[in-house]
């Protein structure tokens, strides 16, 4: 460094920098000291400089570990462009380039080397790593992305443990291990498996400021809502889906609706997946939809805004995926689309796994992401606490945050919970003991004599879902322990014997009808905006079929028109102001077309050319839920097994039989509670609102009967 009079003078000597952020200088002063590192710093919060410049400033090679040739093809490409002498030996290339390279680094002309952890311990390439050492010096190892050592962290990658014989071999070299996320028990991993040696630890905050983190319901306006993110972030997007299928899916959906996008995942051919990246990096497109395949290493400043359309599998992966945001620090959003369909998802990939620890982590990392997901607290404090950090919360920057939720005192109700947790001596997890509260009858609750305990049926006034938030709750606020076994158990504390003893509340924050704000009120004429671009498209490609400009064709005030009426006749599309005659044979027919088309996609009625009114086919979900009916299970066992409420699965039962799917009513309701319902509903006169009937049968029917029942006067009264 003799060169150099201060770090300061290196690194912007190097790097252009003129200062280093938080933490960055004291890491570069250790490293220039020998000594072993672990370093957690977030993404974008500079990892890769702690490296990079004591390798510039110590003799000989530095070798650093990197799990994907993207990541390292991307360092090495913006390090030579600093000026600074990097290369790496990757799967790439070819043999003639391979030697070429191996040659530069013996004859010193390398400082950082950047190999694959495979190709680092193979056979072959050790010794050509003891020459390297022997002629021109090993300045030390950089192990990057360390956390996939450790089969507690996110991305855990059985060849990373192998790193440890690099200190069997070299026990006198440095290692420094960097990540970006990490929990204190894969901190601890990590410095074990690598066997760091009195290691120098920096722990950067893991809050970035600069990002707004929400959660928003999946549902079918999810497409819709989706598309105005992407058409309102100002600057690159990237969406997270969890399967190849729904990435290629979703690429084209957003494709047609003139979108610049491109898809990024395994099945992609690698000159593909190159090719796609390069682009997304260079801003030939805005978007791109991926798995988790996409992004590790990526240093692209400018992305605002992150969207999981899909649940992430776990916490450590979406606050690294999510850190793609704003690395420039500027303002940036991330946003995830919840469902339980996608729990279930993951719960099947979970199971396709061979080794039973493998499977109890990821579950219990899947759980902590649900809680998350559910979550009422500041999201920051969620996130930060499951690193081992405190946040006080109220960050102003998350949806709970910004739109908090009403406080309830729910204590009674935690009182019943709690009881019925010791009743059932603390060996059993939530859905049971939801069951017992609310009274099931299932076999589980029999076999046990649960039904002979004093909490058995005292939460019926409470759905599943209120006890089940319940639950969650008294665990986010330490009032009741979860085992961490795989089994999910749950464990009675101090705290909770305080809470039935009446000596502490519990309040919960209670999720709100959110009332209609201005951007949902515009998101009802998304719908309309969606379908105004795609004729707008269509009207380009034919204006530039016959050589005019577009307005030739129709104006826009025609177009929003159509967007607005969504006409499906000729005689009806012949009635919007500015088609006439001439423009109706012209084309009335393929304006029609692409009217249906959306309408189709959209699940809406579609009349066509003879009249006739083509409801939408059934749903992947409606259909899955009468499979499970037909294979005898009853709607509260589809309900548990899909995760969702009963309401919901007598309601894709009653469509279906609206549709004509064979749905054995009597199955669903028995013939005498039929005619109780039907003779409450002539009685009072009232078919379309259940509530009503609900009310008049003192509660003593459930919503999802009266749905069916009222499904099958319809089609009786229709049939007249």
């Amino acid at each position: 460094m003799s060169q150099f009079p201060t770090l300061e003078k290196a690194l912007k000597h190097y790097f252009g920098y003129d200062s280093f952020r938080p933490g960055q200088k004291q890491i570069v002063q250790q490293a220039l000291q020998n000594q072993d590192s672990l370093i957690v710093m977030p993404t974008g919060g500079g990892k890769s400089l702690c490296f990079q410049l004591p390798a510039m400033l110590k003799k000989g090679v530095t070798v650093v570990v990197s799990p994907l040739i993207s990541l390292m093809q991307d360092q090495v490409e913006a390090l030579r462009n600093n000026g600074i002498s990097a290369t790496f030996l990757n799967s790439s290339l070819n043999g003639w380039q391979v030697r070429h390279r191996e040659e530069s680094i013996r004859n010193g002309h390398t400082k950082l080397l950047y190999v694959a952890p495979e190709r680092l311990l193979s056979e072959k390439f050790l010794p050509f790593l003891d020459l390297v050492h022997h002629q021109v010096g090993i300045a030390g190892f950089a192990i990057d992305e360390a956390h996939c050592v450790s089969e507690w962290g996110h991305d855990f990658r059985p060849e990373y443990r192998q790193l440890k014989l690099l200190r069997k071999r070299y026990p006198d070299l440095p290692v420094m291990a960097l990540t970006a996320t990490a929990t204190e028990r894969v901190r601890q991993d990590i410095i074990q498996q690598l066997h760091l040696q009195d290691p120098f630890i920096h722990i950067a905050s893991f809050n970035r400021h600069n990002l707004y983190y929400e959660v928003r319901p999946k549902a079918k306006s999810s497409y819709t809502e989706l598309l105005l993110q992407i058409r309102q972030a100002k600057g690159a997007v990237i969406v997270y889906c969890l399967s190849r299928k729904s990435v290629d899916d979703l690429t084209l959906r957003l494709q047609r609706d003139g979108i610049n996008v491109l898809p990024y995942h395994a099945g992609l051919s690698d000159e593909e997946r190159s090719t796609n990246q390069t682009r997304f990096i260079r801003d030939d497109v805005q978007v791109i939809v991926a798995t988790i395949a996409f992004g590790m290493g990526i240093n692209k400043p400018d992305v605002r805004l992150v969207v999981h359309y899909d649940l992430p599998r776990n916490i450590e992966s979406y606050y690294q995926e999510a850190g793609r945001a704003g690395r420039d620090g500027e303002p940036a959003h991330c946003t995830i689309y919840f469902s339980y369909g996608d729990i279930k998802k993951i719960e099947w990939a979970i199971d396709q796994k061979s080794d039973e620890q493998e499977q109890m982590i990821a579950r219990q990392q899947l759980r902590r992401m649900i809680d998350y997901a559910e979550g009422t607290d500041c999201r920051r404090t969620i996130q930060l606490s499951y690193f081992g950090e405190y946040f006080a919360g109220n960050c102003g920057k998350c949806d709970n945050c910004a739109n908090p939720k009403p406080v309830e005192d729910w204590s009674i109700e935690a009182m019943k919970f709690l009881s019925c947790v010791a009743r059932c001596k603390e060996r059993f997890g939530m859905n049971h003991i939801i069951d017992v509260l609310r009274g099931s009858k299932g076999q589980k609750v029999l076999q046990n004599k649960h039904n002979e305990l004093s909490t058995y049926g005292i939460g019926k006034d409470k759905t599943a879902d209120d006890w089940k938030f319940l639950g969650r709750s008294l665990i986010h606020q330490g009032i009741l322990e979860q085992s961490t076994d795989g089994y999910a158990i749950l464990k009675l504390n101090p705290l909770s014997w305080e809470v039935m003893r009446r000596q502490r509340q519990v309040f919960l924050a209670i999720p709100t009808q959110k009332k209609e704000t201005q951007e949902e009120k515009n998101l009802k004429k998304a719908g309309m905006e969606v379908l105004y671009e795609r004729l707008r498209s269509l009207r380009k490609k034919l204006a530039d079929d016959q050589g005019v400009p577009p307005y030739v064709i129709f104006h826009d005030s025609t177009l929003k028109l159509m967007a607005q009426v969504q006409p499906q006749t000729l005689l009806a599309f012949g009635e919007l102001s500015g088609v006439g005659s001439s423009k109706l044979s012209q084309y009335g027919s393929i304006f029609l077309k692409e009217i249906r088309a959306y309408r189709q996609e959209q699940g809406l009625p579609i009349i066509t050319d003879d009249g006739r009114i083509e409801k939408p086919a059934p749903s992947t979900t409606q259909m899955v839920s009468l499979q499970l009916f037909q294979q005898g299970l009853t709607v509260e066992e589809i309900a548990q097994q899909r995760n969702l409420k009963s309401s919901t699965i007598f309601g894709h039962l009653a469509e279906l039989w609206e549709m004509g799917e064979e749905v054995d009513i009597d199955k669903l309701v028995p013939p005498e509670r039929q005619k109780t319902i039907l003779q409450a509903m002539e009685e009072i006169g009232v078919v379309e609102m259940l509530k009503p009937i609900y009310e008049y049968l003192d509660a003593e029917f459930s919503y999802g009967e009266i749905r069916i029942v009222r499904s099958v006067w319809k089609k009786h009264h229709n049939s007249k």
